[in-house]
């Protein structure tokens, strides 16, 4: 079979291949960049997984665990509180614990209305 291509020569405009034969084009298509090396990755780079994202968490929390139980071993001393009705003694490390958990529960609370007011205008556009 002749292509139009083979009588004459390439001129310098032309720089794409003539097209290959029906019955080639199957055989020669995986052969397309096979001399070719692989894309280079840049180094030092590492794709960021769920499991890194564990693995960081794991850490962060043993962390804040030691922290904690410095936090608490350095501070035993008693202390008396009056709220309201309520008059008594507790350990220093435990009161301030009790108010950062009770601080963070009220942020949360916040933060879920502002949650709730997004959602709502979101669903109403």
């Amino acid at each position: 079979m002749a292509y139009p291509s083979e009588n004459r020569p390439l001129t310098p405009a032309e720089d794409t291949p003539p097209p290959l034969p029906p019955e080639l084009a199957g055989t020669l298509a995986g052969l397309e960049g096979a001399g070719e090396a692989p894309p280079r990755r840049e180094h030092g780079k590492v794709p960021r997984t769920r499991t890194s994202a564990v693995w960081f968490g794991v850490w962060a929390g043993a962390l804040a665990l030691i922290l904690l139980i410095v936090f608490v071993a350095q501070n035993t001393g008693n202390v008396r509180l009056s709220f309201l009705w309520l008059d008594g003694q507790i350990s220093l490390a435990l009161a301030m614990l009790i108010a950062g958990v009770c601080g963070a529960f009220i942020a949360m609370a916040v933060a879920s209305v502002r949650i709730i007011q997004l959602r709502r205008l979101v669903r109403r556009r």
